[in-house]
């Protein structure tokens, strides 16, 4: 008996030009892994989309009418959060990449990718894996290193002497958590999705023994 088919990774594809909304749903269409699932032309259907379609992968410009990019995936993290945005546009600057994964973009593409990575992309964000062009990469890996707080480190190695069973992922977590930092805003501080900031949050709450956030804090100040 053969083993049974994995199910299509389901993809909306959002930009504001219907040629290039157009290619880009023949592409993927190609794919025989991929199942296109609508296609918008500006941020709120986008958003639309993703709340009724349920995708697995949002392809999203970020310069579009009635609802820029940004603004239209921090809506989709927070309406549709099992929905993974891809970011694909033609800019590269920081504001704009720094503005998407601060919205819950979960990769970043510039439009002269090939089918090929593409393709990979899209795969990759479907698996809950985070992927970026390589000048983007570049330009995140700068940002981190100018903006990194020197006591981050100091304060998730701290957390972890206390409570030996986190992980140095959920130290780090539980930290941000314990300065206030909502779930999407530790996401954009970790360049992770939400959904794995709650995966986090979960097993903090398991091993510390509490049942909110107002107990974890209160237990990493006593």
């Amino acid at each position: 008996m053969s083993a049974e088919a994995e199910p299509a990774i389901r993809v909306v594809g959002a930009d504001d030009q219907a040629i290039i909304r157009d290619g880009l749903v023949t592409v993927l269409g190609l794919l025989p892994d991929v199942e296109v699932v609508g296609a918008a032309a500006d941020g709120a259907e986008a958003v639309a989309l993703a709340v009724s379609a349920h995708p697995d992968v949002l392809l999203m410009d970020l310069r579009m009418p009635v609802l820029d990019g940004v603004a239209a995936t921090a809506r989709v993290a927070a309406e549709a959060p099992e929905t993974a945005v891809l970011v694909l546009t033609t800019y590269a600057d920081d504001e704009s990449i720094l503005g998407a994964l601060r919205a819950g973009a979960r990769g970043y593409l510039t439009k002269d990718a090939g089918r090929a990575e593409l393709a990979a992309a899209v795969r990759a964000v479907a698996r809950g894996q985070s992927t970026f062009a390589p000048e983007v990469g570049a330009r995140i890996v700068g940002s981190l290193t100018a903006a990194a707080p020197a006591a981050a480190p100091d304060a998730a190695a701290s957390l972890i002497a206390r409570f030996p069973g986190l992980t140095r992922r959920e130290a780090e977590v539980l930290a941000l958590v314990a300065e206030g930092l909502s779930n999407g805003e530790i996401a954009s501080s970790l360049y992770v999705s939400v959904a794995t900031v709650k995966t986090h949050i979960n097993a903090i709450f398991a091993k510390l023994a509490v049942r909110d956030r107002a107990q974890a804090i209160a237990l990493v100040r006593s």
